[in-house]
């Protein structure tokens, strides 16, 4: 497959379908949300004027050369400090990312930077050109409770009923426009539902581009989607899942949306998908090692099977 390729996500949802992707093509693009608040990241840009490095340091770290060189750096870019003092819980990586936007103050420059370092296949980008913060309202038993970060969004129980970004119309990072615009397939998810996925289609333009280009586009639904006591969005099926995405991008239709074999709903979200003109894949994507994540290498067949059987042209 020599696809263009543009994945959009974050974390470690979309560290899986780039190390799937990267064994099919080596013309991918991700583009990463830069709304993290937590941990590392968020300690980075409570002292610096800079993107939060987390995800798109996984990013990297997901595309790096499959060589020694690729591999060992990438693992030094995933090592975390543990000490008593200030660095600890600090990742390796976000620390060079910071270095390099403080000196340079350029965000692109310094991952292409790094990326030739890892020699990453593909390219990391920021889907915006400025750092957000993620702000939701939800509505549970205990009544009305508004939550603002990334991490705080991502952990709050109850039914979401509104999901905002501050600044309201950021602008996009030209760069990732620019991908999507030639890309030949999209792919979004999976991820933390609210604090990864949906946070590209609150970007307006870059909403808009994912909706005007002719590429062939991809939903990756979770793993977790039926299990009501884990996951950021505990309780939701698999078409509430899609719905609520829809909702802030009514234009946006996927051609395909990939959903693992164990989640209850298939039955409904293939009825729904068929008045709207999206094909439902169903597979074993499920890790036996970590029952909430994909396995890339199950992932990385389901890809090949795609192109292969032209399920997305």
């Amino acid at each position: 497959m020599s696809k263009k390729v543009v994945a959009l996500g974050g974390g470690h949802g979309l560290a899986a379908t780039l190390t799937a992707l990267r064994s099919l093509t080596s013309d991918i693009t991700a583009i990463v949300t830069v709304a993290d608040n937590g941990g590392s990241s968020g300690r980075l840009r409570e002292e610096f004027p800079i993107l939060p490095p987390g995800d798109l340091r996984m990013a990297l770290a997901a595309l790096c050369s499959d060589d020694e060189w690729g591999r060992s750096w990438a693992q030094i870019m995933q090592y975390r400090f543990t000490s008593e003092g200030p660095l600890n819980g600090h990742a390796v990586g976000n620390l060079l990312l910071a270095a390099l936007w403080d000196r340079d103050e350029d965000t692109v420059a310094g991952l292409d930077r790094v990326g030739a370092l890892l020699k990453v296949v593909g390219r990391v980008l920021p889907m915006a050109a400025e750092p957000l913060d993620i702000e939701a309202t939800f509505e549970s038993s205990s009544g009305t409770q508004i939550v603002r970060g990334q991490a705080e969004v991502a952990t709050t129980k109850g039914k979401l009923k509104t999901l905002r970004i501050i600044p309201e119309v950021p602008a996009a990072q030209p760069e990732a426009l620019t991908a999507i615009k030639d890309a030949e397939w999209i792919t979004m998810g999976p991820g933390s539902w609210f604090s990864s996925v949906i946070p590209h289609l609150l970007v307006p333009s870059l909403r808009d581009a994912l909706i005007e280009t002719d590429a062939k586009k991809i939903l990756l639904l979770n793993l977790d989607s039926a299990d009501k006591s884990a996951g950021e969005y505990a309780g939701y099926s698999p078409l509430e899942h899609l719905q609520i995405l829809q909702r802030y991008a009514p234009g946006l239709r996927f051609d395909l949306v990939i959903l693992d074999s164990s989640a209850e709903g298939a039955t409904e979200l293939h009825s729904y998908l068929s008045t709207i003109g999206s094909e439902l894949l169903v597979a074993d994507l499920r890790s036996s090692g970590a029952p909430l994540h994909h396995d890339v290498k199950k992932l990385g067949h389901l890809f090949a099977h795609i192109a292969t059987e032209k399920l997305v042209g």
